[in-house]
């Protein structure tokens, strides 16, 4: 590791367009379309159209390309988890965030400091992407979505095992699924694979495509189709996914007595679920809790922690209890609605 007399924020630092590496001549997750950048994963908040050059997974790439129709005239770089490239006088490696499909931190190391940028990760398994690899690091940057105390996630098959009563409590109604199309909809479809169900789970048109990219990179999701080719179908007793807007949408009036399921970490707060019309909050989070992230912050055992978004405040509070020299960079352009 470095020595102290190189202060990291001279060759990595905040700016309006997004944090930047001066001596690599690159942003990490900018904020608008620049000349280089490196990419943790493939959400709109963090993946933007328009750059000029794109670093980032193989599993990224291919999502940004299926998202932003002028990804094929960006020089795109793929970098797997285990590779490592130079970019300027930087050297750049890819570990697993466990997020979503793809999605990874950014080890960067110069004169032998080495920062992380975590992008958005959880450490619970997922079987959509590869787990959460903790860093040894001079400086580890993280997410603060969660990051409070009162923030506990429940199990996930706890979660799932809710839907899956509520299936079997009423037959004759149809469970509409709230899911962000990219990470929760191919996430909820494998936990509940996972605890057997083996039925065809139906899919709203917005999340067909990126489900087609899922099988496409080897995730199993066994039989899905799109609710808009059922013809004859009267959807009773069934799961449909859709994304949580649609729950309220005239597109939900075909479906039987529908129940209205949101799954995201936000539906353990009472005024959210309310907000989002959830009958059955269910409390499934693609980000690290309030125990996760504090036991990461041990693990990867960083003398400095950045905080980007969230609730910066309080886990700089916590990071200084233990010990540690903690900031908050307050970067904007960061979405906390999917959860």
């Amino acid at each position: 590791m470095a020595t102290d007399s190189l202060n990291p924020r001279s060759w990595l630092y905040p700016t309006p367009r997004g944090l930047y590496c001066e001596p690599g001549g690159f942003y990490v997750d900018p904020a608008v379309a620049v000349d280089r950048a490196v990419i943790t994963h493939g959400h709109g908040d963090h993946a933007r159209p328009g750059h000029r050059a794109a670093l980032a997974t193989p599993e990224t790439l291919a999502i940004m390309r299926a998202r932003f129709e002028g990804m094929p005239d960006t020089a795109q770089q793929s970098l797997k988890y285990s590779e490592t490239v130079r970019l300027g006088e930087v050297e750049v490696r890819l570990a697993p965030a466990g997020h979503i499909l793809g999605s990874a931190q950014a080890v960067l190391t110069w004169r032998g400091q080495r920062i992380v940028v975590s992008g958005d990760f959880k450490r619970r398994p997922d079987p959509t992407c590869p787990p959460f690899e903790p860093v040894p690091c001079d400086v580890f940057i993280t997410e603060a979505t969660f990051a409070l105390p009162v923030f506990h996630h429940p199990s996930d098959a706890g979660e799932i095992g809710k839907l899956l009563r509520s299936i079997t409590t009423f037959p004759e109604r149809t469970h509409l699924v709230g899911v962000y199309a990219l990470g929760k909809c191919q996430r909820v479809i494998r936990l509940l694979r996972a605890a057997g169900y083996d039925k065809r789970i139906w899919l709203h048109g917005a999340l067909v495509s990126l489900c087609r990219l899922y099988q496409e990179h080897g995730i199993d999701l066994g039989d899905v189709a799109p609710a808009s080719e059922a013809i004859l179908e009267t959807f009773r007793g069934a799961i449909v996914l859709c994304p949580p807007g649609a729950i309220a949408d005239r597109w939900s009036r075909r479906f039987a007595e529908p129940i209205s399921a949101v799954c995201s970490g936000w539906m353990g707060v009472r005024a959210r679920a309310r907000q989002r019309g959830a009958e059955l909050p269910l409390v499934i989070s693609d980000h690290a809790d309030w125990p996760e992230l504090s036991q990461t912050l041990k693990d990867v055992g960083a003398p400095k922690v950045w905080v980007t978004h969230g609730r910066e405040e309080a886990l700089v509070f916590h990071a200084r209890s233990l010990g540690i020299e903690a900031e908050a960079l307050h970067l904007g352009g960061r979405d906390e609605e999917d959860g």
